[in-house]
């Protein structure tokens, strides 16, 4: 990608930026028991020519593990091993510092280390190049004189992470080995790095997935899907340190299948607003690793181990990984490091190590341009920010070509209305606001000449009213707030190992616009989330609040939790709580989640209550990572439900695990039946019929509950080559269903593939894609037509009870917070009293019995998808013989000129974690196969 050369002019500044300071990491954990600086030995003034040279004060791996790390090294270091180690290398050298950035989700510390020069490392010293580098992130307060300065004066700030997938162990070792390499050694290489750079060392980031030697955390959340969301303590945890640490060079250390390895450059696509400086830097410390790596060099049709590659398999697009937001958010040159988990661990640690060394190596060499450099992308984002242009697509692989351009328009605010969904509003205002993002609170309505609504919609003179908040693109943070705003990421190249969509408005299901006008609304900066009660209730009065919103919703079942009482009025879905039951901790907690209270009069309507939820975890059901683990941490850890496991066995058999339950909630799995037997499916069919709710989701949700006769959905059969690549779609809402509770006429949800289901005849299609000209789709999509009229939830009725089917997962990732609102309401249903006893043992219906015997779906994906190779016809002959070398299970269509392979992915692997994908990959471009797509 080559550097931007548009001549954007620098104009006044329009706002004071002292109201955008970034603000300060206040309560990272104390650092740990590290001694004074003078008690330690003192490090040498001078550099020496012997490489191997290193204080003797300071602990080997040796000598503090017992053995060393990379060449040698048997067997991988623990969770408490690591702690240990850097305590150790803490006490004994005055060249590093150490702290905890925060917890896992078992509770384990997350210990970090700073290592630097002995004086950059003293408290004040650290603080002013902290600081430093956080002016150079907003143009607006530091002048170009100031910004030479700092890159002539001041170390970068480069950050080495590794283990975020806790069974690839590698990254974090040679984290170790590089962290003794500059707290001990002497040679001009390490006092060229310890001088010119700041050093943060992150060895593990899911210790929990470490101890289990599984690649998700304690919740099963992939941690490398999760860094714009933030839904886990882990990543939130290291990203206030990276606003108070912002790097300039980030190595994020993986494992994947195989014995070679991958750095940088990137495979194609890569995001738009990733600064051309960022992907020069990385393009350049590729170059550094390529000369460092050592081993067998490049890998070739003949040196296939040991060795490395470039460009294949690795994208820098969705905002969710380790490299693409430390790239877009920080500006930093992030970079995924991916070594083969089939190599010896000596092998695998000094590899990583090679790479870590060497990456550092060239940053320390050109400190001083990447500093400048820096300023510049924050300049340059600030000026296209005020003229409202988007960085244009381009692509990196020699062989591609862009496909799909940035549209030619200007973008200078975004609005985000208050109308509607107000709590999930505000969870996203503050969701930018922790990324550095300022919003501003709209004090009187302002008109907008040309707005563009969300969903593919335009509309001329709309006013603003007060309360929205407006965030404009004239900031620093520019970049940012497009990556995970914008209506659409605008893919260059159909190349995904992940989702094709992630804006953020569409995601929470919150009004937005957006617009090219140079407006500028009477507006206040917001400093604290808004929420909490509004006026005072009488004694006997109440305070209402509207249940329209996952915050709501959040709230809502954290008070049941606390035994508070709680009225609904159906009608409207607002939710009363007494007076005399609002403690400051519950308007506290409100405010947390911008959930306002209204002073009102005597609580009214329907009793709210607590439901005892039961989790599926029968057959097809992984309960250590996706559906199931997303299931346990939404409604466990964030609503405080704490749901109960129910097996097959307690199905089929009847038990009190089942029966005393008042809803089921069935995850995604590979299942089409639950492995419930016919005795078992009555039993599903009569304790539903008792009123209690059963919730379905995605592939296994739905299937168990066809095979059990509970709906009369159907699956129609996906055209060839459908793809829907997590992509956001507008469907119609039916707003007599509970379970659209204060949902829109219209809304937005996220397929990801998912299951396409044929609208229902004996029960009320809650969602559904719309059949006419107001059909819309964001992001990747193939064939999507096929979903015209088709049901996205069905809500069935069986008795006194119901089955709420989602066709998609609404807790993917727990940040589809439209999906999870409508969980809740699920969960919430009105109860509408005992069934009679006839009715029990009633016949399945007709429809729901022959839907029952309807072929079912082959599922190729395991909770995931399978891998889809499109190439031309012609093609098919030479891409297929390819594809045999790996599996001879590839199932082949050919439509349109195109051919399809679809491969396959019962076990459902990540593109990054599956055992071929990658040498398959490489293989097909080393024969020269121009792929049209590739999917994974």
């Amino acid at each position: 990608m080559a550097r931007t050369t548009r001549p954007f002019r620098i104009v006044p500044v329009r706002r004071l930026a002292g109201a955008a300071a970034i603000a300060l990491l206040v309560g990272t954990v104390p650092l740990l028991g590290g001694t004074s600086a003078g008690a330690r030995p003192p490090s040498p003034t001078h550099c020496s020519t012997d490489p191997t040279a290193r204080l003797a004060g300071v602990p080997s791996p040796e000598q503090e593990l017992g053995f060393p790390l990379g060449l040698g090294q048997e067997r991988p270091v623990t969770t408490d091993e690591i702690r240990t180690y850097l305590h150790g290398v803490d006490v004994a050298s005055d060249r590093v510092v150490t702290g905890v950035l925060g917890t896992s989700g078992l509770g384990q510390p997350l210990p970090y280390a700073v290592v630097s020069n002995e004086r950059n490392v003293r408290p004040a010293a650290l603080r002013k190049i902290a600081e430093n580098i956080r002016d150079l992130r907003d143009p607006r307060r530091t002048t170009r004189k100031q910004a030479d300065r700092t890159a002539a004066d001041s170390p970068a700030i480069v950050w080495v992470t590794g283990n975020v997938h806790g069974g690839e162990k590698s990254g974090a070792d040679a984290a170790l080995k590089t962290l003794y390499e500059l707290a001990a050694g002497l040679s001009c290489d390490v006092a060229e790095r310890n001088d010119n750079l700041v050093t943060i060392i992150v060895p593990t980031q899911n210790p929990d997935g470490r101890d289990a030697s599984r690649r998700q955390n304690e919740f099963g959340f992939d941690l490398n899907r999760d860094w714009f969301a933030r839904s886990q303590q882990e990543t939130d945890g290291k990203l206030e340190l990276m606003r108070r640490y912002p790097p300039q060079v980030f190595v994020d250390a993986h494992e994947m299948g195989g014995s070679q390895y991958f750095f940088p450059p990137n495979a194609d696509p890569i995001h738009h607003e990733i600064s051309s400086e960022s992907v020069d830097w990385i393009n350049r410390i590729g170059e550094a690793n390529k000369a460092g790596f050592g081993y067998n060099g490049a890998c070739t049709e003949t040196v296939t181990t040991e060795c490395y590659f470039n460009y294949a398999r690795y994208d820098l697009f969705f905002m969710g990984y380790g490299d693409t937001v430390p790239s877009t958010g920080f500006g930093a040159a992030g970079m995924t490091f991916e070594k083969g988990s089939a190599s010896a661990v000596a092998d695998r640690v000094q590899q990583q190590f090679h790479t870590q060394w060497s990456t550092l190596g060239w940053a320390a060499a050109n400190k001083r341009e990447v500093l400048t450099g820096y300023f510049r992308i924050w300049t340059d984002a600030l000026a296209q920010g005020r003229a409202g242009t988007l960085e244009p697509n381009e692509v990196v692989q020699p062989t591609n070509e862009v496909q799909f351009p940035v549209p030619d328009q200007r973008i200078r605010s975004y609005f985000l209305l208050p109308d509607r969904q107000l709590a999930d509003v505000r969870q996203l205002v503050e969701r930018l606001r922790r990324m550095d993002v300022e919003v501003y609170e709209v004090q009187q309505p302002t008109r907008v000449p040309d707005a563009r609504i969300f969903g593919g919609r335009s509309a001329r003179n709309v006013t603003v009213p007060k309360g929205a908040y407006w965030i404009p693109m004239d900031q620093p943070q520019k970049h940012w707030i497009q990556a995970i705003m914008g209506e659409d990421p605008y893919t260059p190249f159909p190349y995904f190992y992940d989702v094709s969509s992630w804006s953020n408005p569409l995601l929470m299901g919150v009004p937005t616009l957006y617009t090219g006008d140079d407006v500028r609304p009477k507006a206040k900066l917001v400093r604290n989330i808004s929420g909490g009660k509004t006026g005072h209730a009488s004694p006997r009065g109440s305070y209402g609040y509207r249940l329209d919103s996952a915050a709501a919703a959040e709230f809502t079942f954290r008070l049941l939790g606390r035994g508070v009482p709680l009225m609904r009025d159906g009608a409207s879905s607002v939710v009363q709580v007494a007076e005399k039951h609002l403690s400051r901790e519950i308007d506290d907690l409100a405010k947390s989640l911008g959930v306002t209270l209204t002073a009102g009069g005597p609580a009214t309507g329907t009793r709210v209550e607590l439901p005892d939820v039961g989790l599926f975890a029968g057959t097809g059901i992984s309960t250590t990572s996706g559906s199931h683990g997303e299931a346990r941490y939404v409604l466990g850890e964030r609503w405080g439900l704490d749901p109960k496991p129910v097996t097959t066995a307690d199905i089929n058999d009847n038990t009190e695990a089942f029966t005393g339950r008042t809803v089921l909630l069935v995850p995604d799995g590979s299942s089409s039946t639950g492995g419930l037997t016919a005795a078992g499916q009555a039993n599903l069919r009569n304790w539903i019929a008792q009123g209690h709710t059963y919730v379905g989701l995605r592939n296994e949700g739905t299937r168990l509950a066809r095979a059990a006769g509970l709906t009369s959905t159907t699956e129609k059969a996906k055209p060839a080559g459908y793809q829907v690549i997590g992509s956001h779609l507008r469907v119609d809402v039916d707003s007599d269903s509970p379970v659209a509770a204060g949902r829109p006429a219209e809304d937005f949800e996220f397929n990801n593939g998912d299951p396409i289901l044929n609208a229902s005849t004996t029960g009320a299609n809650v969602l559904r894609y719309p059949s006419g000209d107001t059909f819309w789709a964001n992001g990747y999509t193939v064939g999507v037509d096929a979903l015209r009229g088709t049901a996205a939830l069905v809500d069935e009725p069986t008795g006194a009870g119901r089955s709420v089917l989602f066709a998609f997962n609404p807790l993917f990732r727990a940040y589809n917070e439209s999906g999870l609102h409508l969980v809740a309401n699920a969960l919430l249903y009105p109860a509408a009293g005992a069934a009679p006893t006839a009715r029990l043992t009633a016949a399945v219906d007709p429809a729901r019995a022959a839907a029952a015997r309807a072929p079912v779906t082959e599922d190729l994906g395991g909770g995931w998808r399978p891998i889809s190779i499109e190439v031309a016809d012609t093609d098919l002959a030479r891409t297929r013989s390819i594809v045999e070398r790996f599996t001879a299970d590839a199932r082949i269509s050919v439509s349109g000129g195109s051919a399809y392979l679809v491969i396959p992915n019962r076990q459902g692997w990540q593109a990054d974690e599956h055992p071929f994908l990658g040498d398959l990959t490489r293989a097909l471009h080393t024969a020269g196969v121009p792929l049209r797509s590739l999917v994974a």
